[in-house]
């Protein structure tokens, strides 16, 4: 696998970690060996570090539990820092931890800021923080849309009053269907793709998180797909 891969697959997975607080179900050992094999494949950590992430994966239950969980991060943040380091100097930067609120914050304000014209947030769990605490980090120059559903949309119309009575950047709220999103996206001016470990209302609540940008043609196919739900969703 070359570096490349290694370290957005890496990237990937960390963005998916597995509810840390439930009983670990068989997906959960098998994101466990996924993160364990791309480490030893990539010499991302040393033989402590290696032996470190094996017996914290023995033991994923009890009264343990939380500080096993810690080290397995640790160690897969500590992998993924390494694989980014001999990862092409283009894609540098493509993942983005984020431990605590205001990592989280500064990560997503980091990804508004990249827009010139149009940032797009898909998050089926939105609620008012979407754009009190996140959308407002977008340029003044740039419209911002919201693409949530129609049964976690109450908390998002005041928000979204609100929000054109002050706020320069245009917006407007579209609801899907229940249970037709299944992502949480910022889209950024209908060619950047980043990917969100959890909703907006959760980001870092549940300690580790992320923020991982696509690569350039996956990240079209996304764009494109939730351009096309766009279209047909409900204004709010």
């Amino acid at each position: 696998m070359t570096t490349e891969a290694t370290y957005l697959r890496l990237g990937s997975l960390i963005a998916d970690t597995p509810d840390l607080k439930a009983d670990p179900t068989p997906e959960t050992h098998r994101w466990v060996a996924q993160v364990l094999a791309l480490i030893e494949a990539g010499k991302l950590v040393d033989t402590v570090g290696i032996v470190s992430f094996k017996v914290a994966s023995l033991h994923l239950q009890g009264g343990l539990r939380d500080g096993n969980w810690s080290t397995i991060l640790a160690v897969a943040h500590q992998a993924l820092a390494k694989a980014e380091l001999h990862a092409p100097a283009e894609l540098q930067g493509a993942f983005i931890a984020a431990g605590h609120a205001f990592d989280a914050f500064a990560a997503v304000g980091k990804a508004l800021g990249t827009a010139t014209a149009d940032v797009f947030i898909v998050d089926p769990y939105a609620d008012a923080k979407v754009l009190t605490d996140y959308a407002v980090l977008a340029p003044d120059n740039a419209s911002v849309r919201v693409l949530t559903e129609a049964t976690h949309s109450k908390a998002l119309k005041p928000a979204a009053r609100h929000w054109a009575q002050q706020m320069k950047q245009s917006l407007e709220v579209r609801l899907g269907l229940p249970r037709s999103l299944h992502d949480r996206l910022i889209l950024i001016d209908g060619k950047t793709a980043f990917v969100l470990g959890q909703s907006f209302k959760d980001l870092a609540k549940r300690s580790h998180t992320s923020l991982v940008r696509m690569p350039p043609d996956a990240g079209k196919l996304k764009i494109d797909a939730y351009e096309l739900m766009w279209s047909s969703a409900t204004p709010l």
